[in-house]
Formats: structure tokens, C-alpha cells, sequence
């Protein structure tokens, strides 16, 4: 059985950057077992390079990040205005890059694999469309499609930068609700970075905070009612409440 909230990664006095540029520093956390953890910032303040530092995609300038289980397996939804489309490759394709790393080089995907590809389109919700081009879908289709391709990778933790970027109500709300449900039905771990904070605060257990002058964690529910938003964000800052969900206002009213 899961053990849940035993440390899988260690940050111990980790900093990063890009060439001679210091982006962040002294960062000392753990992910743990089924987190649920949201990273917050202002824009610039290095969220995705975090990420990146969590994937090992960035070179370390200090300190050291370890492993505490031997079977950790990411699954990185990158932004989709990343993703080229330039290729009318298919969403089947598309999620079919996610075993990619299970191929040995000169061969192709095997029944496995492409019963991993298949079983990813349906958790995602997109079986019906995994014949159309890629390029040809919805925003919010686009977005099942890359978290199917993390899913392909058997994945038990799930990294996502921004997924309902660019996504109208009903399409953010849906895409909450199926990472909220892979989270808790397949026990996957999950880090999301998102600037929309009214997203974030309502599915996360722990949120991480990025300032200028410090990093710091807190469960969502201890983050929300103290001041720690306005301190990030440099504005006043205050969540509230409406029909069983938190709300973010930046004028310090829930009026």
C-alpha cells in the first residue's frame, strides 16, 4: 500500500540559473507521496524553472536534489504553445512520444506501448478524437492530448506548466477536474505551476510560494487565510468564498 506524504524529492540548498544568471536560491523542500502541490509566483519569478529543476533539465549552481524512491517516473505537460505543429501529426501520435523513452534505439513501438497510448487517450478523455491532426483541436483538446502523452510514460508524478492557459471558465474547470481525478484515483503525484490563482487554490493540498527574497510552502488552507498572497503578488490580496468555492480578489474585498 502507498504511504502517503513520505518524501520522494529532497531539495537541500539548491539554486539555479541560466550561464552566469542566478534565478533562484536556497531551496529547501521535499515533494511527497500523492502531494498535490501548486507553485505561485509573479511573473519572471522562475516557477517553470523550478520545474525544470525538478526534472533534472537544469544544471544545478549549488546544492543538491535527491531521490527517496527508485521507481519515480515524470510525466511533463509542457505549455501548449510549445508543442510545434507543424507536422499534421496525429493526438494519437501526439501521445505516442510519451513511450518514447521505453524504446530501444532502431525500433518502434510495441503492443505495450501502444496499449499504454490507448489507455492514456481514454484517462484523458480523448479516444474519439485520437484520429484528427492535432493542430486541428480545441485548446482545451490540445491539453487532454499532452496530459495523455504523460500518461503514456506510465507516469507517477505529473509536472504541468500552466495547463489551462489560453482556456475559457467551462474548459479550465474541466481540465482541474481530470487532473483532480488522476491525482486521487491513480495516486499520482502532482506539480502544477498556474498564474490563475482562482484554479490553483481550489484543488491543490500545499501551495509553494516564490518571492523576491524567499521560497515557502504551506497547506492551501493555511496559505489562503493568511496575508502570504499579498506578500507574493505585492498587492493586496484576499480569498473568499462562493457556492463552496474560493474566490481571488486583488482590491482586498470579497464585495
Amino acid at each position: 500500500m502507498e504511504i502517503t506524504n513520505r518524501p520522494l524529492i529532497t531539495f537541500t540548498d539548491v539554486s539555479l540559473g541560466y550561464g552566469k544568471k542566478l534565478i533562484l536560491k536556497n531551496l529547501n523542500f521535499d515533494i511527497l507521496s500523492n502531494d498535490f502541490l501548486g507553485i505561485i509566483g509573479p511573473n519572471g519569478s522562475g516557477k517553470t524553472t523550478l520545474l525544470k529543476g525538478i526534472l533534472g533539465l537544469v544544471r544545478l549552481r549549488s546544492g543538491t536534489i535527491t531521490s527517496k524512491a527508485s521507481d519515480i517516473k515524470f510525466g511533463y505537460v509542457v505549455q501548449r504553445q510549445f508543442v510545434d505543429e507543424v507536422f499534421p501529426l496525429t493526438a494519437r501520435e501526439i501521445v505516442s512520444m510519451g513511450r518514447y523513452r521505453n524504446i530501444r534505439l532502431g525500433r518502434g513501438l510495441r503492443k505495450r506501448d501502444w496499449e499504454c497510448v490507448n489507455h492514456a487517450l481514454e484517462i484523458a478523455g480523448v479516444s474519439s478524437i485520437a484520429h484528427q491532426t492535432y493542430r486541428s483541436l480545441s485548446g482545451g483538446q490540445k491539453q487532454r492530448v499532452l496530459i495523455a502523452r504523460a500518461l503514456a510514460s506510465e507516469a507517477n508524478i505529473l509536472i504541468l506548466d500552466e495547463p489551462t492557459n489560453d482556456l475559457d471558465i467551462k474548459g479550465e474547470t474541466q481540465i482541474m477536474e481530470l487532473i483532480k481525478k488522476i491525482h486521487a484515483e491513480r495516486s499520482v503525484t502532482v506539480v502544477i505551476v498556474s498564474h490563475l490563482l482562482h484554479n490553483i487554490i481550489n484543488y491543490v493540498k500545499r501551495l509553494a510560494f516564490i518571492t523576491r527574497d524567499r521560497f515557502f510552502i504551506e497547506p492551501v488552507e493555511e496559505a489562503t487565510k493568511n496575508n502570504y498572497l499579498s506578500e507574493v503578488f505585492d498587492c493586496p490580496v484576499k480569498v473568499g468564498e462562493v457556492s463552496g468555492k474560493k474566490v481571488v480578489v486583488s482590491n482586498g474585498s470579497t464585495d
